[in-house]
C-alpha cells in the first residue's frame, strides 16, 4: 500500500470515528426527549392524577376539573395558537383561569417545549440518516459502537441525575427552572391555577418517569448491541 493510500485510509477511519462520536452525542438527546414527548399526552395526565396519594387541591379543583384544565394547557403547548388560547379562559364565575404572571410563564414554557421538540425531531432524523449511511456505506461497526456508547452514556448520566433529584429534589427543581427560565418568573402562589394543576409531586413524578424510561432504553440498547 502506498503512502497516499495509507493516508487516505487513515483519514477515512478518522472521519468514520468522528461520525461514531456524533452518534454517541445524538443518542442521549433522542432517548431523553422521546421520553418527554411520550409524557406530553392526555393519557399521562389521567394516569398521574389517579396515582395513589396524589395531593388533592386545597382550593377545590376536583379530579375532573384538573383533567379538563390541564388538557387545555397541554393542548396550548403543542399547538400554534397564541397566549389568548389560555388568556381567554374563564371560570364559571367569570374570573380568569390564569393571571398575567402565569400567562407569561406559559409563553416561556411553550417556547422551550417547541425548541425541545424541534431538537428531538432533528436529532432523531439525523440518527436515522446516519444509520442508513452506515449500513450502505460500510461503516456500520463504527455506528454500532457510537450507539452503544450513547446508550451507556444515557443510562449512567440520567441515573446520576435522577439520584441527585431524589436526594434533593427541591434544589434540583430550582436549578432546572433557573437554567431554562428567567429566575423568579416561574414561582407562583399556591392558590394560582398552575400550582393547583401541577403541584411539585407532579413534576417529581415526571422526572422519575423520564429517568426510568431513559435508563431502561439505554440499558436495553446497550444490551442488544453488546459484542459477543
Amino acid at each position: 500500500m502506498s503512502i497516499e493510500q495509507k493516508s487516505l485510509s487513515l483519514n477515512t477511519a478518522l472521519f468514520y470515528r468522528g461520525l461514531s462520536w456524533l452518534v454517541t452525542i445524538l443518542t442521549p438527546v433522542v432517548i431523553v426527549l422521546t421520553a418527554v414527548r411520550l409524557l406530553m399526552a392526555p393519557a399521562f395526565l389521567s394516569f398521574e392524577y389517579n396515582t395513589p396519594n396524589f395531593p388533592p387541591d386545597r382550593y377545590g379543583f376536583t379530579l375532573q376539573d384538573r383533567l379538563y384544565w390541564s388538557n387545555i394547557a397541554l393542548e396550548y403547548l403543542l399547538n400554534d395558537a397564541g397566549i389568548e388560547f389560555l388568556g381567554d379562559l374563564r371560570f364559571a364565575d367569570g374570573t380568569p383561569v390564569y393571571n398575567q404572571r402565569e400567562l407569561k410563564h406559559m409563553v416561556d414554557v411553550k417556547i422551550a417545549v417547541k425548541a425541545a421538540l424541534n431538537i428531538w425531531r432533528v436529532s432523531g432524523l439525523a440518527l436515522f440518516l446516519l444509520a442508513l449511511w452506515a449500513w450502505r456505506g460500510g461503516w456500520f461497526d463504527a455506528f454500532r459502537s457510537g450507539l452503544a456508547r450513547g446508550a451507556w452514556l444515557t443510562a449512567i448520566s440520567v441515573g446520576a441525575l435522577i439520584l441527585f433529584a431524589l436526594l434533593s429534589f427541591g434544589v434540583f427543581f430550582v436549578a432546572f427552572h433557573n437554567v431554562f427560565f428567567e429566575p423568579g418568573t416561574w414561582m407562583f402562589e399556591f392558590s394560582d391555577t398552575l400550582i393547583r394543576l401541577f403541584p411539585e409531586r407532579f413534576w417529581r413524578d415526571i422526572f422519575i418517569y423520564v429517568g426510568v424510561f431513559s435508563i431502561g432504553a439505554g440499558l436495553l440498547i446497550a444490551f442488544l448491541l453488546r459484542r459477543k
